[in-house]
């Protein structure tokens, strides 16, 4: 396959994105709606000869001599543009129904698509540079997603994410250039790039700057200490947007982790030192504080986000455990987190636009009244507390089973983590099946009858995406092999 090939899914989104933007016949809803929905399949689509494909890398231009701006596709890159690209096309449909009465669908619907052709290329990045130029990229794009609806919480929402993701970022170009002396390249590569032999000596400071660009990194995905923009965007922007934001924004944080250990420091450098240490106990520490808050918060979709900072941590857990188990139960909760808590925030919007309720304690008898959208809602909540047989098990499973066969660690360690994946699954089920329990079964009225409640189901538009996402979350976790096996040969090269 000739290496252009790659611009194809990258610019065919950013194209469509500006003809939304800017070409009158598109001020229309039909037009606009059309063009939209056609991009995210066909790009869906263009995609797969790229997942198919061989390993190749096309050079965009250069910085200087030895600093090349270039793509690169390798297995990883693969998994996560499959996951971003197939989730951003379901809640782009989903979202025609959603935002038919929003104002500004234009501007919408042009960033939207743009981020898309954004998220390709973050996936394919062959090296940190052009990883963080397109990660800042989608940061400036996704600000606009966040404030769509112009209110002051919404701009104050906007301008706190931004704020929040800049640190991130600040700190990782901060770490490129710290560490510029002490890599042979800046390129990505199985098992890091140090120069172990200029870092004799200076072991203390690289590390130093390793947890820093952990940390940046970790701020897109919602880690403790710069979490604080999850809980706060989430509310104010529309469901659609929620979604995408907590199913795949905060994976390109994840995804900029996972190069970091595993393609730029190599596991061999940071396995047994502080730095793996201070990053788990991080990551534990937001799992269980994500999930206590979600347990208490009575808003939903707020509730949701506070969800997404437990869970999306679950992921950098898997990573920091620098086991291939524990790799392999990350890349598992990246499909399975992206399936089910779009699908939730989908659930949601779905209620929030036919009935109004925003708050857990409005929602009794609602499974009365969006029967369909409830049953979705318990299935991805059984999957994100980690029953059988969703998918969300077979990856806890597997994170627990890296984290006791960690090595390099302290012993403690290794029963810490399960404990507290254990605890968060136990507030998980708290704060979710509480939710669909009394949806499903609202009790009697004061006057001792069974209450009614007046149908209010969303139409097809809405319930179709929702409901391929629901099943694929459960028919992965039957039918798991293809998926381990394929995140098997990633561990076994990078490990």
């Amino acid at each position: 396959m000739n290496p252009w090939y790659l611009l194809v899914p990258v610019l065919l989104p950013v194209i469509s994105g500006l003809l939304v933007a800017f070409l009158k016949p598109f001020e229309g809803k039909k037009a606009r709606n059309a063009l939209t929905m056609l991009t995210l399949a066909v790009n869906v689509g263009l995609l797969i000869p790229v997942l198919l494909a061989p390993d190749m890398s096309l050079t965009l231009f250069s910085l200087s001599d030895n600093l090349p701006i270039f793509l690169h596709t390798d297995t990883v890159g693969r998994i996560f543009a499959a996951v971003m690209c197939f989730v951003w096309c379901m809640a782009g449909a989903y979202s025609f129904e959603y935002m038919a009465h929003e104002d500004n669908q234009r501007r919408y619907y042009s960033f939207y698509l743009i981020t898309l052709g954004v998220l390709m290329a973050l996936c394919f990045s062959g090296s940190i540079v052009t990883f963080y130029m397109f990660y800042e990229f989608m940061t400036l794009l996704t600000v606009p997603l966040v404030m769509h609806t112009m209110t002051k919480e919404a701009v104050a929402a906007g301008i706190k994410y931004l704020i929040y993701s800049v640190i991130g970022a600040s700190l990782v170009l901060l770490g490129v250039f710290l560490l510029s002396p002490f890599v042979s390249t800046f390129s990505f590569a199985p098992g890091g790039v140090l120069d172990m032999a200029k870092v004799a000596g200076h072991e203390g400071y690289v590390l130093t700057v390793s947890l820093l660009m952990l940390m940046g990194f970790g701020a897109k995905a919602g880690m403790f200490p710069l979490h604080g923009w999850l809980p706060t965007a989430h509310p104010v922007a529309p469901s659609p947007a929620s979604a995408v934001l907590s199913g795949v924004i905060t994976k390109a944080g994840v995804l900029g982790n996972l190069r970091l250990i595993f393609f730029f420091f190599g596991t061999s450098f940071l396995r047994g030192t502080w730095v793996q240490t201070t990053f788990m106990v991080l990551t534990l520490f937001t799992v269980f504080m994500g999930s206590m808050l979600a347990y208490r918060e009575g808003l939903l979709k707020k509730r949701l986000a506070w969800s997404s900072v437990s869970q999306v941590s679950y992921i950098l857990f898997g990573l920091s455990t620098m086991h291939p188990l524990g790799l392999i139960g990350a890349l598992l909760h990246v499909v399975a987190h992206a399936l089910i808590k779009n699908t939730l925030f989908m659930s949601a919007g779905a209620i929030i636009e036919k009935t109004g309720k925003t708050r857990v304690s409005e929602l009794d008898g609602i499974g009365k009244q969006m029967p369909f959208v409830m049953w979705c809602f318990t299935f991805a909540s059984v999957g994100l507390v980690g029953i059988p047989p969703c998918l969300g098990f077979v990856s806890k499973w597997y994170l627990a089973q890296g984290a006791m066969n960690m090595t390099g660690v302290a012993s403690a360690y290794m029963y810490a983590g399960p404990a507290v994946l254990l605890v968060s699954a136990l507030l998980t089920a708290g704060y979710l099946f509480t939710i669909f329990i009394k949806g499903f079964f609202p009790g009697h009225g004061a006057d001792g009858k069974l209450l009614f409640f007046e149908k209010k189901e969303p139409t097809y538009v809405m319930l179709v995406p929702m409901l391929i996402l629901t099943v694929l979350s459960v028919v992965l976790g039957l039918f798991p092999n293809a998926l381990i096996g394929l995140f098997q040969s990633v561990a076994a090269l990078i490990v």
